[in-house]
C-alpha cells in the first residue's frame, strides 16, 4: 500500500503528463467470442479472464489513480477481434505502449508461473525496445515481487500483436499463469486475483511511463 501512495505522489508531481498528454495505452484481452483461448479443467476459460483484468485496469486506473492513464481496450465485452486490427488500433491511436493480456497452458498440470513477451527482434537500443524491456522487468518485479507468483521469465516471440507493432511502439504480451494449473486457475478466477493482476499491471505502466 505504502508504495501505491508513492506512485499517485509521482503521478501528481510529474511535469508535463497532465490532461491530453496522458500516457496513453492500448490493453489487449486476448481472444473473444467464438474463440476462447485456453479453458482449465475448472471450465475458466482464458478469454474472460483476460477481459475481466483489463475491465479491472480500467476500474483501478479510474478509481486509485485518477485516470492517470489514457486507457483504450480493444474489446469491452465478448467479441472476437482479428490479431491485425488489433495492433491497428494500437498505432492508429499512437499509443505509448500496447499490453496484450493471455493465460497459459501446458499438458503438464504442474506446469506454473507468469511469462513476459517481447517481439524477438525487440531492441534495447531505440526507444519503443527500450521502454518495452523496462515494462516487462517492471511488471515481473510486481507479480513476483510482490504477488509471489513464480517468474518463469522474459521471453522473446514472433506473436503478431507484437509484430504489427514492432520499432513502432513499446509493446509486451503476457502470460498471467497456467489455467491448466488448478491453484492458478483458481486464483485467477477470483475476484480478488484478477485485481491483484491488473494493480500489478497498472502500476507498472504508471512506473514506466510517468519516467521516461
Amino acid at each position: 500500500m505504502f508504495k501505491t501512495i508513492i506512485i499517485i505522489i509521482m503521478i501528481l508531481l510529474a511535469p508535463g503528463k497532465g490532461g491530453a498528454q496522458r500516457p496513453r495505452v492500448v490493453l489487449d484481452p486476448g481472444h473473444g467470442g467464438r474463440d476462447s483461448g485456453a479453458v482449465g479443467p475448472l471450465g475458466i476459460r482464458e478469454k474472460d479472464v483476460a477481459l475481466d483484468i483489463a475491465l479491472e485496469c480500467l476500474r483501478l486506473n479510474r478509481d486509485l489513480f485518477a485516470d492517470s492513464l489514457e486507457l483504450y481496450l480493444t474489446r469491452y465485452g465478448d467479441t472476437l477481434i482479428s490479431l491485425r486490427d488489433r495492433g491497428r488500433l494500437a498505432k492508429g491511436l499512437r499509443a505509448d505502449a500496447l499490453v496484450s493480456i493471455h493465460c497459459n497452458q501446458a499438458p503438464d498440470p504442474r506446469a506454473q508461473g507468469f511469462e513476459i513477451f517481447l517481439h524477438r527482434k525487440n531492441d534495447p537500443r531505440t526507444a519503443p525496445g527500450i521502454l518495452a524491456l523496462g515494462l516487462a522487468d517492471s511488471l515481473g518485479s510486481h507479480l513476483q515481487g510482490r504477488l509471489g507468483i513464480k517468474a518463469r521469465g522474459i521471453k522473446w516471440a514472433d506473436f503478431q500483436v507484437l509484430r504489427d507493432t514492432h520499432g513502432q511502439l513499446p509493446a509486451i504480451l503476457l502470460e498471467t499463469g497456467f489455467l491448466s494449473n488448478g491453484t492458478e486457475a483458481e486464483y485467477s478466477s477470483r475476484a480478488t486475483g484478477k485485481t491483484a493482476l491488473a494493480l500489478a499491471l497498472v502500476e507498472s505502466l504508471i512506473e514506466i511511463l510517468y519516467d521516461e
